[in-house]
């Protein structure tokens, strides 16, 4: 599993984009308690104030093969505070994956969402995952200029036409 940290200048800010760990569950508690009532409906789909203990322990607990999640951390106060998440987990084959991309509201409309992705893509790449695929509401503006800017697919989903399916396939 990639373990290596990368650093770098984003909005005069130094983050860090690195593997969640397992440790990481109240750094992931406070993430995602801090998004907007807005991001949270776009990333879950409903009106989530706290995720639970299991939910943590799913999130936080990666393998690379099956599994994984990059974070994208700063520095406040000296303490480590995520303000980014990538992830894909198990799909609907086993060399595909469904992902999901988050990011803290104050740094939204930066290119962490993009920096994030392309680790998220090594990572498949480097365990022969053919394709990743995400599930989005139609009006989740900040993922269409992604998906666009990543080359993905977009298909109405045929179950819900309130949203979208945008898939990646990957060259292994």
């Amino acid at each position: 599993m990639t373990t290596d940290a990368t650093t770098m200048l984003i909005n005069d800010r130094w983050v860090t984009i690195r593997p969640i760990r397992s440790t990481d569950e109240a750094m992931e508690a406070g993430f995602v308690r801090n998004l907007s009532a807005a991001t949270k409906h776009y990333r879950f789909f409903c009106a989530l104030n706290e995720l639970s203990p299991a939910e943590l322990t799913r999130f936080c607990n990666v393998d690379g093969p099956h599994s994984m999640a990059f974070v994208a951390t700063v520095r406040d106060e000296g303490r480590e505070v995520e303000i980014g998440v990538c992830r894909y987990v198990p799909g609907k084959k086993p060399d595909v994956r469904e992902m999901a991309v988050t990011i803290a509201d104050k740094s939204q409309h930066t290119e962490l969402a993009k920096l994030l992705m392309d680790r998220l893509l090594i990572s498949a790449k480097q365990y022969g995952i053919r394709q990743l695929y995400t599930t989005e509401l139609s009006d989740n503006q900040a993922m269409r200029n992604l998906a666009k800017d990543l080359g993905m697919a977009a298909e109405r989903d045929p179950s819900d036409v309130n949203q979208v399916i945008y898939s990646l396939g990957l060259n292994v």
